[in-house]
């Protein structure tokens, strides 16, 4: 998946380090930059964007009275070297706030968030068959019914699919959020498993495969009442 993004900024310092940073994100494919506002509208009339990079403080339409005229934005970051603008940001449902100077693992972690938030496909469009999961960098699409397990690995979350798995920058929250819940159970606060691929239980583990999966002492009572009624 390529996000088509689109720079509004009027500093060309601050386009210059932009177009650097979108060049070396391999999902974001940059359609223009723009010196203002009117600019940006033009070029939003003639071409689907998917992410915007605003800059707030602008001469003659400032970036928020921008985003507040457009019946249906674009995804937006904002960009701007005063701080003070953040609420107003958020209150306009920006995905980010990205304060000047800002470091390329700061703008990744930003446009992150929009990638995940675009394959975030809804029940009715996955059809529970599938998810979309970003990892190194790139986005697979993983049968659910090939998933084994999923891990909460620190930021990370590992999604397990026979002898390999797949770690995703995304929270276990969200990665479970997307799977089947009467398939998919918690056995302990770091592990989900698939019920279909669950082999044996035996004390406070259980079996899938080659896998040794904890059954933590909080989960156990109704991991176990699952089981009882399959």
């Amino acid at each position: 998946m390529l996000l088509n993004c689109l720079i509004v900024d009027d500093e060309p310092t601050s386009q210059k380090v932009l177009e650097t940073f979108v060049n070396k994100v391999d999902f974001l494919d940059l359609a223009g930059i723009c010196g203002d506002a009117m600019e940006a509208l033009q070029h939003l009339q003639k071409e689907k964007i998917d992410l915007m990079f605003l800059d707030i403080n602008m001469p003659k339409i400032s970036g928020l009275t921008f985003l507040k005229s457009l019946k249906n934005p674009p995804e937006v970051i904002f960009t701007t070297a005063y701080s003070k603008y953040a609420i107003d940001g958020f209150d306009l449902n920006a995905v980010d706030y990205l304060l000047k100077p800002f470091s390329f693992d700061r703008f990744y972690t930003a446009v992150t968030k929009v990638l995940e938030k675009s394959a975030q496909i809804g029940p009715t469009d996955r059809r529970d068959h599938y998810l979309i999961v970003k990892a190194d960098k790139t986005l697979h699409k993983v049968n659910i019914d090939d998933i084994l397990f999923v891990e909460a690995y620190g930021d990370y979350v590992k999604i397990h699919i026979d002898d390999h798995f797949l770690l995703t920058n995304s929270t276990f929250t969200n990665i479970l959020d997307q799977l089947p819940k009467k398939k998919f159970i918690r056995s302990h606060k770091s592990f989900a498993i698939n019920l279909d691929k669950l082999n044996s239980l035996s004390g406070n583990q259980v079996f899938i495969g080659k896998h040794k999966i904890p059954i933590g002492q909080k989960f156990k009572s109704d991991f176990l009442r699952i089981l009882n009624n399959l």
